[in-house]
């Protein structure tokens, strides 16, 4: 395992604690105090994967966010909030981050998913499908359970790993309702200090996506007072 990470992150504690246990598990990691030093850097080379904090000097990471998605589409961001910055966080996910973690985040929780995005990367590269029983079809929807990929019909419907965990939570148990609480734990099985309207959040933009798809989606449907459930397109 070699692959580079840049963590971008003013608190030279958090930063120094995230470096030695990515390296631990064999990654190479440089590390970053703000955005202006490591967009510099990525000029130079990208990194195939960051780690970066929304609150920094000299450039924030929602700029640093916007700059990256510029450059590359794929290179896989992690953003580090805080929990009172819902809006920041909201806002990093629109402009193209993968996934985020409230601090404090456990170093398990962020191996995790640094894991995940990586193995999404590197399956999603791959030509061939996987097995039909890592498959999920329901309808015009399909779920690659090994890629963390969706289509709709023929189209490739671009999901964050978090989007991708909430509504695999929703379709593998089409009509069943999914309480908000319920789908914190899928989608952020170690975080604690994930809000119901953050869950909210997701569920907008997850169907925003396959409404660019198809105007007509309605396959994510709010039962008022209790959560979401998938319902089956009728024909």
């Amino acid at each position: 395992m070699s692959e580079r990470i840049a963590v971008v992150e003013d608190e030279q504690n958090i930063r120094d604690n995230i470096a030695f246990a990515l390296e631990r598990e064999g990654y190479r990691v440089d590390t970053y105090g703000d955005g202006l030093t490591a967009w510099k850097a990525f000029q130079e080379e990208l990194p195939e994967l960051v780690i970066l904090d929304i609150i920094m000097p000299r450039m924030d990471g929602l700029e640093l966010c916007r700059k990256l998605r510029a450059v590359s589409e794929n290179v896989p961001i992690i953003f580090l909030t805080s929990r009172d910055e819902e809006f920041d966080r909201v806002l990093g996910l629109e402009l193209g981050a993968d996934d985020y973690l409230c601090k404090p985040f456990s170093m398990r929780e962020l191996l995790a998913r640094v894991k995940v995005l990586f193995r999404r990367v590197a399956l999603g590269r791959e030509s061939t499908a996987g097995p039909d029983e890592e498959l999920l079809r329901i309808g015009n929807l399909e779920l690659d359970l090994r890629r963390y990929t969706a289509r709709w019909g023929q189209t490739t419907v671009g999901l964050t790993v978090t989007e991708f965990m909430i509504l695999h939570a929703l379709a593998r148990r089409p009509g069943h309702v999914k309480t908000r609480e319920q789908l914190m734990n899928e989608g952020y099985p170690h975080d604690t200090f994930v809000s119901d309207r953050t869950i909210d959040s997701h569920i907008k933009r997850i169907r925003k996506k396959f409404v660019a798809v198809e105007e007509s989606f309605d396959g994510v449907e709010t039962v008022y007072g209790l959560g979401y459930r998938y319902t089956e397109e009728s024909d």
